[in-house]
């Protein structure tokens, strides 16, 4: 897995990139109430803004992390969307993107680096 400053993980199988917020950015929203899914069949570019996550406190972009076409979202979120809180690695992946470009992962840190990111705020 890895992660952005902008606190999103990206899971890559192959060219399929599975995407969320991380426990931190969970945590810091808090309860989640709400979350708006891109759409099947979108294409973005890497930074886009492709979903967005509410909470009673605030309402948050989700930064598309790779650029490429969204091929499934995790519909349970409209019904559950505290599974992010849950689940943020699990059961709370927000969406699934077709890479279009590899080289888009080459800002994006490991787990040690973004722990020491957060370490240093």
């Amino acid at each position: 897995m890895k992660f952005t400053k902008d606190h999103e993980w990206i899971k890559i199988e192959g060219d399929i990139a599975t995407i969320g917020i991380t426990e931190y950015a969970a945590e810091a929203l808090g309860e989640l109430v709400y979350v708006e899914l891109p759409k099947i069949g979108n294409s973005y570019k890497k930074h886009d803004a492709f979903a967005v996550v509410e909470s009673s406190k605030s309402a948050s972009d989700v930064y598309v992390p790779v650029s490429g076409e969204v091929v499934a979202v995790n519909d349970s979120l409209t019904s559950a969307p505290e599974l992010i809180n849950q689940s943020s690695y699990q059961d709370g992946w927000i969406a699934k993107v077709k890479i279009a470009n590899q080289d888009d992962l080459v800002d994006t840190m490991d787990e040690d680096s973004y722990k020491k990111m957060l370490q240093d705020k």
